[in-house]
């Protein structure tokens, strides 16, 4: 049987073996590397909580509104199999080092951008060190945490670290943008990463592949022509209507694809071994991954505006409403460590997966007269689902590979994240946009400026609405307030089929899968 196919339901050890669990210098290096996971998890989501601020003070366009969130994921997503496979070769820790020096360095840079070009690019190069902790924290795991079971309950910690963080980054953002500007948000790097640099060298033990190939470079080219121009498309197509540019960027995807699963099928050292993607448990957590995160992502993009700019809530109201949220995600995915042993993990996973379609209907059928409490409600049942569904497929996706081979497949499970932030944003915060700017009808006395800032984003239009006369200004919100959730209905619709049908995958493709 080939080492990609072997069960992925072992036990801990055979009799007679060695014990392999560790001891508490194992659970030290853990905590260590879970302040990367949650800074790199909660930057994908706090701008989203910061993004009204932003875009009355930076003032971007609604093309430019969706890139400042999705720059970053895209590019980590584009480069996480590349520095995973880099890590492999150099040594993990010596990447996540690296990587977190120059993530602090331009988390300071991005926090004084002075326009929104400006910032889109800090995003971009914020993400190219991300990229480097990323894939070395879950293949760092696999090295250190050698007894399954003492693994599963490290991944589960790392998984709700990731999945918490994510729903963290709002409500980080809502208590700093209470007392602070816009950039303070990024400023978080620093007090997280200054312990990880004293503390890694003397707690998380170096490891790489003992054999690693050549470093591709071509491999990397094509995997971000691969992901960049879809992305570009469906946000064009959002804010400009389709076009046969459009077409191009996605046939232009479409070949790059091809080509870089071809190159990875010919290589005797591949940067991404396809031939992971022949055991079924894998490919479906990794899409499992994929679509959970879409939910979230997407579902936080929506929630964080209507919060701030439909409620009027206070940065720091709006933040609270989620937190019951981040609370049963980090229960729930550390709950299901004990349950997956007696339940099918595709039991599990479809209905944290169920639970994610609720919460989506829920927000569809109040619709306008939705409430913060009828969003935290909301918030609770997605994060009972995301969380639970997060820490089994990353379970499973690390557990299935040799041990030589965690860093790319650690760098696929980031992957699948990351993509996932980036069509969280991109889909469905596209349609959303669509919906918004197709249904906002703008009162008579609008200048040509301020008619054209109010139709790129809700941000815009209460911009505008500030610097109306009154009976003119609350004209302007009221439209553009409904504009906006009626979009925010049609987008939880979306949302809802979408995490349908990713139960069905589950079901499926994770039926021969045993906790």
């Amino acid at each position: 049987m080939s080492s990609y196919t072997r069960p992925i339901d072992l036990p801990s050890r055979d009799a007679g073996a060695p014990d392999l669990r560790v001891g508490k210098r194992g659970w030290l290096a853990l905590a260590v590397l879970m302040l990367p996971v949650l800074l790199i998890s909660v930057d994908n989501t706090v701008l989203s909580f910061a993004l009204p601020v932003i875009s009355e003070t930076l003032k971007p366009s609604a093309a430019a509104q969706l890139w400042i969130i999705d720059t970053y994921p895209l590019v980590l997503a584009g480069l996480l199999v590349a520095m995973g496979n880099l890590g492999d070769r150099v040594g993990r820790r010596k990447l996540l080092m690296i990587g977190a020096i120059g993530f602090g360095v331009l988390s300071i840079v991005a926090a004084f951008a002075p326009t929104a070009e400006a910032l889109i690019v800090c995003r971009g190069a914020l993400a190219f060190f991300g990229a480097m902790l990323m894939p070395s924290t879950l293949s760092l795991l696999r090295s250190i945490f050698a007894d399954r079971r003492q693994r599963r309950l490290a991944i589960a910690i790392w998984s709700a670290g990731f999945a918490a963080g994510a729903a963290l980054g709002p409500i980080v953002g809502g208590l700093l943008l209470q007392h602070f500007w816009w950039g303070s948000v990024f400023l978080i790097a620093v007090p997280v990463l200054i312990p990880l640099l004293i503390l890694g060298p003397f707690l998380i033990p170096e490891s790489k592949d003992p054999n690693p190939g050549r470093f591709d470079y071509v491999s990397i080219g094509l995997s971000m022509v691969m992901l960049v121009p879809v992305v570009f498309a469906i946000k064009s197509v959002a804010t400009e209507g389709a076009s046969w540019a459009d077409l191009g960027l996605l046939a232009l995807s479409v070949a790059a694809g091809i080509l870089f699963v071809r190159r990875q099928l010919a290589s005797p050292n591949p940067m991404l071994d396809m031939r992971l993607f022949r055991v079924g448990a894998f490919s479906g957590a990794v899409l499992v991954n994929l679509l959970s995160v879409v939910s979230l992502v997407g579902f936080l993009f929506f929630v964080s505006q209507h919060l701030q700019l439909v409620l009027a809530l206070q940065p720091m109201d709006a933040a609270l409403a989620l937190v019951p949220g981040l609370i049963v995600m980090v229960v729930a995915g550390l709950a299901v460590v004990p349950l997956v042993r007696s339940v099918r993990p595709n039991v599990v996973v479809a209905g944290g997966l169920v639970l994610s379609a609720v919460a989506y209907v829920i927000v569809m059928l109040t619709g306008q007269s939705a409430t913060a409490l009828t969003l935290s409600i909301a918030f609770v049942v997605l994060a009972i689902g995301i969380g639970a569904a997060e820490t089994i497929s990353n379970d499973l996706i690390i557990s299935v590979v040799p041990e030589h081979k965690a860093g790319a497949a650690s760098a696929v499970s980031e992957t699948a994240y990351e993509l996932g932030a980036v069509l969280g944003t991109a889909v469905l915060g596209s349609i959303l946009t669509a919906f918004y700017r197709s249904s906002l009808t703008l009162p008579v006395g609008l200048t040509e400026t301020q008619a054209t800032a109010a139709t790129e984003t809700l941000g815009g239009a209460v911009s505008v609405a500030g610097e109306l006369p009154w009976s003119l200004g609350q004209a302007l919100l009221r439209s553009a307030r409904e504009a906006f959730d009626s979009g925010v209905v049609v987008t939880s619709g979306i949302g809802a089929v979408l995490m349908v049908a990713a139960t069905v995958l589950a079901l499926v493709t994770l039926r021969k899968a045993r906790g």
